[in-house]
């Protein structure tokens, strides 16, 4: 008993190590260990669509869409990160990991010639997932740490869920928040155009998540999901938030990000007898700019990546 007057707890050895196979003490991460990549029918399944200003045109705003394909590195596993209390210690269990993308293709409208060609890295993300092993507030037991080469830094709180059965994959719009979104309304011309002519004949940016449903609803329908294991987040929840180096708030200030990420371990094995997993995810950026003309405030502008990705047999 401590002068305090409470029981001290004993907190595991704390240790790190790299590795590239699924780490039980992870809970909800633990399959997160390895490399993802869009290979084999998963290849250029990466997609996202962004508006930013644009100082010409009839809107003062492009809106840029990407074909992407992605390898996301999830390598070191730290464990027993002890944080320390008055009235208790929490255990926390961490996974670091890269995200690098590269452009397969891109068009914008209006047209800028801006949009870069292919083979392009557009995307670099170091981060951290962290499993708040215990002392949690309310049910939120994970979280997500992000930084961003552009300059910003994210914190996203949430909780995991796992089941046999799946979860269902959200339809979420991609038009501003804060104007009539009606597609009829001139203002959203560039969205209109990219409806009526689908980026690279499939992307809508209007209903971006409806490409996630078509990659993964085979594998349901042939029975070849044995768990789900689903990691939501988000930076508007308790102590979460985003920050940015002043240029960012003054022209194109990301005040939000939520994400969610499901984890798919199929029935299928490889050679090497490790399950075949699959990975998908949504993410929203809300960027703001231009003042709202229903206010009040500013535009929330959706910035949308989703992707589904393979995991990599270890060697």
């Amino acid at each position: 008993m401590s002068n305090s007057g409470h029981t001290e707890q004993k907190i595991s050895k704390r240790s790190l190590k790299s590795t590239c196979t699924p780490e039980p003490a992870l809970g909800p991460l633990s399959q997160l260990p390895g490399v993802w990549k869009n290979s084999g029918q998963f290849h250029g399944h990466g997609w996202n669509m962004i508006a930013v200003p644009f100082p010409s045109g009839n809107h003062d705003y492009r809106l840029l869409n990407n074909q992407y394909n992605e390898t996301l590195t999830f390598q070191l596993v730290d464990k027993n990160v002890p944080n320390r209390g008055m009235r208790g210690d929490q255990e926390v269990f961490t996974v670091d990991y890269v995200q690098a993308i590269e452009q397969i293709a891109a068009a914008d409208f209006p047209e800028s010639g801006l949009a870069g060609e292919p083979g392009l890295a557009i995307h670099h993300e170091p981060g951290l997932w962290l499993h708040m092993k215990d002392h949690t507030t309310g049910d939120l037991d994970i979280a997500r740490l992000s930084s961003i080469p552009h300059g910003d830094a994210v914190m996203a709180l949430g909780k995991s869920q796992k089941n046999h059965t799946g979860f269902d994959i959200p339809s979420i719009s991609g038009l501003p928040i804060g104007v009539n979104q009606n597609l009829d309304n001139p203002y959203l011309h560039p969205y209109l155009h990219f409806h009526e002519h689908l980026f690279q004949g499939v992307f809508d940016p209007t209903k971006p998540n409806e490409l996630l449903n078509q990659a993964i609803l085979p594998f349901f329908q042939q029975d070849k999901v044995e768990s789900v294991t689903q990691l939501k987040v988000d930076s508007a929840l308790a102590s979460g938030g985003v920050n940015n180096i002043p240029f960012i708030t003054r022209q194109a200030n990301a005040t939000e990000v939520s994400s969610i990420f499901w984890i798919y371990e199929l029935k299928e094995k490889h050679p090497n007898g490790e399950p075949k997993m699959l990975l998908q995810y949504t993410q929203t950026v809300l960027l703001e700019f231009f003042d709202s003309p229903i206010g009040p405030g500013l535009i929330k502008w959706p910035h949308v990546s989703i992707n589904t990705l393979e995991k990599q047999p270890s060697k």
